[in-house]
């Protein structure tokens, strides 16, 4: 009899795999997964700088349309690679595509690594917000007008060592809570989610309150039909939305691993992303309103377009959008709104922790899927997470090119994501891993799939070419450091340069492996047909290795046991 899952990866001690103990659990872990520091702050920010002067309407729209034709179906193929193989990213492609796709796998893997390195510099600065919310609210009060409130967050992210504390913190606490395994994450995540979700509902309904907040929220609702021709606000909502739900950053697949036939994959990869973009756009009306509100009662002088102009430059390297203005918000309240700005970060930190704990997850469960345990593999993880991010954490405009490298990144990572269903094949892929499989679920229909297979492919290359053009075309006569051949903040160049370097690592990687052929890839490749009785509930497809009905010890093999 094959071997099962926990003899693959290490002992049955170390790897033992447990489902979600309720829906709801699923629900908030994954919620956990994709509700964080980007819907709070990457999001506004991004919105704001794709503001036309008109208003944000059509950035909005094009937003909303990549979430049903590119966010949603990238993160159906994760949720149900995860359910049906049972492994990580990596090893999943490699048994769906074979040995030479090992580097499929691999980019998605390293591309969510990479947004983990500085994704955990952002978690840091909310942490460092929660101490300093507490700070000002005993000693000067919070700030109530931008410039004081920029020159706290220029204090901290540019002229301090801070960023470097608090960034190895937020790993260690993420890591911490991987290392417990799935009932760790589970409890965290039941508790934070919700947490934050009122708190982003109550600060959403009190910014409304505010006197002239209508006029960020009317702004933010006005189209700008010329807003159309720019290649910039396509690029930016396309990747602003994989970033918002975490599509095609494989961190889904290690959650669904823990998955049974019952959890509907269709039904979470149409609920879950709906709900998380929900969330953005409450998080954006918030600051809209809230800075609208505060530079017509401040500055009165002010146009609507000086105050866009505003809103697209706060911070260093327009990175501080949310942390200098929710303080100015709650700096209209006194004691009750010192209270409202520190249960703010906070739950801001809650966000940022149970997304990076699923980044740290994903990178655990692969070097699990290569044989080193998890009480190992995550201190890992946890040490070179820090050094990469460290340059980040010491530089906001190495953060800033990070951002924009890796966040337009995801767009390739869901071309492979495609390149996997149609490689497994279209048919193959529709009814043996997710209509036949699965249990009590929407069904996975031909519409739904050409989406996948057509379309898909088409905006990720379509947008991948416009953006060169338009990249090279438009900066062809720009200052030194911002032409498309120099190496700049985000220039072509530089952007390529670090895709390429990526690209060739794994490459070469990929061709070592499949010559030396490790013990991870000697295991039969091959999907086996085990017949499905009605009365005992077998899984009617099976891979050698990953589901069987009895494992060598004698006991129910976990895959079979979860679905009992």
């Amino acid at each position: 009899m094959a071997k099962d899952r926990q003899e693959e990866s290490g002992t049955a001690e170390e790897t033992e795999q447990k489902a979600f103990s309720s829906s709801a659990a699923i629900i908030f872990s994954c919620l956990g997964t994709v509700v964080g520091t980007g819907n709070i702050w990457r999001f506004p920010r991004i919105a704001a700088q794709n503001s036309a002067t008109q208003g944000t309407l059509i950035f909005l729209a094009t937003w909303i349309i990549f979430l049903f034709l590119w966010s949603s179906p990238m993160l159906l193929i994760e949720y149900a690679v995860g359910r049906y193989f049972k492994k990580s990213p990596i090893q999943s492609f490699r048994i769906a595509m074979g040995d030479k796709f090992l580097w499929c796998g691999s980019w998605v893997t390293m591309v969510t690594f990479m947004i983990s390195c500085y994704y955990s510099v952002v978690l840091g600065w909310c942490l460092y917000y929660v101490f300093k919310s507490v700070q000002l609210s005993v000693t000067t009060g919070l700030p109530s007008s931008e410039p004081e409130s920029l020159a706290v967050f220029q204090e901290f992210a540019e002229n301090s060592s801070w960023p470097i504390l608090t960034h190895f913190l937020s790993i260690l606490f993420a890591g911490a809570c991987v290392i417990g395994g799935i009932t760790w994450i589970e409890k965290a995540n039941m508790v934070l989610v919700p947490t934050l979700l009122l708190i982003i509902v109550f600060t959403y309904c009190w910014s409304l309150l505010r006197d002239y907040s209508d006029y960020g929220i009317r702004f933010l609702f006005t189209p700008d039909i010329d807003a159309l021709k720019d290649t910039r606000l396509w690029v930016d909502s396309a990747s602003q939305n994989a970033f918002d739900t975490g599509a095609a950053m494989g961190l889904i697949v290690p959650y669904a691993t823990y998955m049974t036939r019952k959890n509907g994959v269709v039904r979470f990869s149409m609920f879950i992303p709906t709900m998380n973009n929900f969330v953005s756009l409450l998080c954006a009306l918030t600051i809209f309103s809230t800075v609208f509100s505060t530079l017509i009662q401040t500055q009165s002088t002010l146009s609507r377009t000086g105050i866009v102009e505003i809103i697209k430059q706060s911070g260093p390297a327009s990175t501080g959008l949310t942390f200098i203005w929710i303080p100015v918000l709650f700096g209209q309240f006194d004691v009750f709104g010192s209270i409202l700005c520190v249960l703010f970060f906070l739950c801001l930190s809650f966000a940022g922790v149970s997304s990076l704990i699923a980044n740290i997850e994903l990178t655990s469960l692969t070097l699990q899927d290569f044989g080193i345990p998890r009480k190992f593999g995550t201190p890992i993880v946890i040490g070179v997470t820090f050094l990469i991010g460290l340059p980040s954490a010491i530089s906001v405009t190495i953060l800033r090119n990070q951002d924009f490298v890796w966040g337009f990144a995801l767009m390739i990572s869901g071309i492979m994501f495609q390149l996997l269903v149609i490689k497994y094949g279209v048919r193959a892929f529709q009814n043996e891993v997710v209509n036949n499989y699965g249990t009590n679920d929407w069904p996975l229909t031909i519409v739904t799939m050409i989406i996948i297979v057509v379309v898909a492919p088409i905006e990720a290359i379509g947008l991948l070419v416009w953006w060169g053009y338009e990249i090279i075309s438009s900066t062809s006569d720009a200052p030194s450091g911002e032409r498309w051949f120099d190496y700049g903040v985000e220039t072509f160049m530089t952007v390529i340069t670090e895709w390429l370097t990526l690209l060739i690592l794994l490459l070469f990687v990929n061709v070592l492996v499949y010559y030396m052929r490790p013990a991870f890839m000697q295991a039969d490749n091959k999907v086996q047909q085990i017949d499905e009785s009605e009365n005992d509930g077998a899984f009617e497809m099976k891979h050698p290795g990953l589901y069987t009905r009895e494992g060598a010890n004698g006991q129910d093999n976990v895959a079979y046991a979860n679905d009992k």
